[in-house]
C-alpha cells in the first residue's frame, strides 16, 4: 500500500448523471479536505486534488451534467489542481489493461446473461439476498487446461476477472475510518465483470486503471463503495499497480433512511448560499463548524473545515 505519510494525490470522481446533491458535495468536500489537511506532512506541500468525470456508463449520462458539476464545485471553492479528465476519452488505457489480464490468463470471455446466472443459483437451491447481487457461479470459467466447457458453443458477451478461491480469496485491508475490513472474494462476489456485455467498460477496471494512471495515493469516497475495495485491490495486484489508502465517509441519508442519491430523487444542490451548503456538508462529516454569518466567505468555511479534519 502507498505510504500515507508521503505525497498526497486525491480525487473526486462524479458520474455525470445529473447535478450534484447534498450527498455528493459531502464526498467532494471530504476528498478535497483530505488532501488540503495533509499540507506539510512528510515534506509534502499542499498535495494535489483532481477531478475525474466517470462517464463510461454513457446511457446513464446526462448531456451537460459534467459542465454543471464542475461549475457547482467551483461555486464551493473546490477547484482541481489540474484539468479534469473524462473516462470516455481513456478507452485505450482500459483496453491495454484488459489485454494484459487476458495475456496473463486472468480474464476470460463469458456468455452468461443475468437470467442464466439466476437459473444456476436456483438450480442449486440458493436464493438471492435482499438488495444483493448473485455471486457468479463460474459457469464459463476456464478449467485447468484452459477449456471453457460452460460456453457450450455460445459467443462470449462480457469479460470477467478470475478471483482466487479458498484462503487466498480472503482480502484484508484497513480503512482509515472504518478500521480493519475483510471480504472473501470467491463467496461474496465471484469472478467479476471488467468489460460489459454491451461493450462498455466496467467501473471496477476503469477506476483502478485511472487511479494508477493519475497517481492517486488517497481515495476518499462514500461508505456505500467500501465493498468495491477488495475487487479493486485484487485488480491492482493482477496489473502490478500500487494500492492507495482508503477512507470511506458516512452516507447522507434521506428521510426514508435510504442513501441520498440521484436514483432515489435527491434534490439538486442548492447553491444560493455556498457557505451554508459547505457548512452542512462539513457537519455531515462530523466537523463542528460554526454557522456562517453574513461576512463569512467560502474560503473561511473551507479553512475552518481543513483545521477540523481529523483524518491526517
Amino acid at each position: 500500500m502507498i505510504d500515507p505519510v508521503g505525497r498526497c494525490v486525491g480525487r473526486f470522481a462524479p458520474s455525470p448523471t445529473g447535478p450534484l446533491h447534498a450527498g455528493s458535495l459531502v464526498a467532494a468536500l471530504a476528498s478535497w479536505l483530505d488532501v488540503r489537511a495533509r499540507s506539510g506532512l512528510g515534506g509534502a506541500s499542499q498535495g494535489t486534488w483532481l477531478v475525474r468525470i466517470e462517464d463510461v456508463d454513457s446511457p446513464r449520462c446526462v448531456p451537460g451534467a459534467d459542465a454543471l458539476i464542475l461549475s457547482q464545485l467551483a461555486a464551493c471553492g473546490l477547484l482541481p489542481d489540474a484539468p479534469p479528465v473524462w473516462q470516455s476519452q481513456r478507452s485505450a488505457l482500459y483496453q491495454a489493461a484488459l489485454d494484459t489480464l487476458i495475456a496473463q490468463g486472468q480474464a476470460y470471455g463469458c456468455a452468461c446473461t443475468r437470467a442464466d446466472i439466476a437459473r444456476a443459483h436456483e438450480a442449486a437451491g440458493l436464493h438471492k439476498p435482499r438488495h444483493g447481487e448473485w455471486v457468479y457461479p463460474g459457469t464459463c470459467r476456464p478449467d485447468a487446461h484452459g477449456l471453457q466447457a460452460g460456453l457450450q458453443g455460445r459467443t462470449p458477451r462480457a469479460w470477467r476477472l478470475k478471483v482466487p478461491t479458498g484462503e487466498a480469496a480472503l482480502s484484508h485491508w484497513t480503512d482509515r475510518r472504518l478500521g480493519p475490513q475483510s471480504q472473501a472474494l470467491d463467496t461474496a462476489v465471484g469472478d467479476f465483470v471488467v468489460k460489459r456485455a454491451d461493450g462498455l467498460w466496467a467501473y471496477q477496471l476503469a477506476v483502478v486503471v485511472d487511479d494508477a494512471a493519475q497517481g492517486i495515493t488517497h481515495i476518499v469516497r462514500g461508505e456505500d463503495l467500501a465493498d468495491n475495495t477488495p475487487r479493486q485491490i485484487w485488480l491492482q495486484r493482477c496489473l502490478g499497480l500500487p494500492t492507495p489508502s482508503y477512507l470511506h465517509t458516512p452516507l447522507v441519508r434521506g428521510e426514508n433512511g435510504e442513501k441520498l442519491s440521484k436514483q432515489n430523487g435527491a434534490e439538486p444542490l442548492d447553491l444560493s448560499d455556498p457557505c451554508a451548503a459547505l457548512t452542512q456538508a462539513a457537519r455531515e462529516l462530523g466537523l463542528a463548524l460554526p454557522a456562517p454569518t453574513a461576512s463569512t466567505t467560502v474560503g473561511d468555511v473551507l479553512a475552518q473545515a481543513v483545521s477540523a479534519w481529523p483524518h491526517r
